[in-house]
């Protein structure tokens, strides 16, 4: 589906993958090595965890999984077959990230120390940005079906090897670079939020819930200059 995306319509993609990396940048380090939206590494570590024997830290990541999830759900729900909802969902994961902010503000934690107890103070706010980035994977559901997964760079990085190899047998010579564009965009904005989150703690979400509403009103612009 990335491949057939109008550049306007790549640029917003792009700019959502800078989102998620940026808000998950933050929560890798605030909650002490868990993701808010790469539930594959937290699907691996709560198994580990399980394994070990901590049932807190495994239901902990096992409960962000299912908010990740719930997040797609509510995103899908608002979808319309037809009509370009993505404004609207970027509304309100905007609106949940800004309570997840609220939250992370009033229970600061120290970087790698979200263990036993403390996981309990970081769960609202986990699952409040897991919810934001399932929801933001749907924004381009606008046909009522399956749409491309924002934040699953693993699937990205297939694409973009098959590409290259596409290219030297003669096949689409740029194609693999859209797919790169959404892992580029991704990367900087781990290591921006990484940064922003160092620099000034919790506060940095802050910056998210304002780049989610001017994504949605780039969104509604491309939206109006299509008719």
């Amino acid at each position: 589906m990335v491949r057939s995306l109008p550049r306007s319509r790549l640029a917003i993609a792009v700019l959502l993958a800078v989102l998620a990396g940026y808000i998950d940048g933050i929560a890798f380090v605030y909650l002490g090595g868990y993701f808010v939206s790469f539930m594959s590494g937290n699907t691996t570590q709560s198994g580990v965890e399980l394994a070990g024997g901590d049932i807190a830290a495994a239901g902990f990541g096992f409960a962000v999984i299912v908010a990740f999830v719930l997040g797609v759900m509510l995103g899908s729900a608002i979808s319309t077959p037809g009509r370009d909802r993505g404004a609207l969902i970027l509304v309100g994961v905007a609106g949940v990230v800004a309570l997840g902010a609220a939250l992370a503000s009033a229970a600061p934690v120290d970087p790698g120390a979200v263990t036993g107890a403390a996981l309990l103070a970081v769960a609202p706010t986990a699952v409040c940005l897991s919810l934001a980035m399932g929801a933001v994977n749907t924004v381009f559901n606008s046909r009522g079906g399956p749409s491309f997964g924002i934040t699953y760079m693993t699937g990205a990085l297939v694409k973009i090897g098959e590409g290259i190899v596409g290219a030297f047998r003669g096949g689409d010579r740029t194609g693999w670079l859209r797919y790169f564009a959404l892992w580029l965009g991704i990367a900087m904005g781990a290591i921006g939020g990484a940064a922003v989150y160092g620099a000034v703690g919790a506060a940095a979400l802050w910056f998210a819930v304002f780049f989610a509403v001017g994504i949605a009103g780039i969104s509604s612009t491309v939206r109006a200059s299509r008719g």
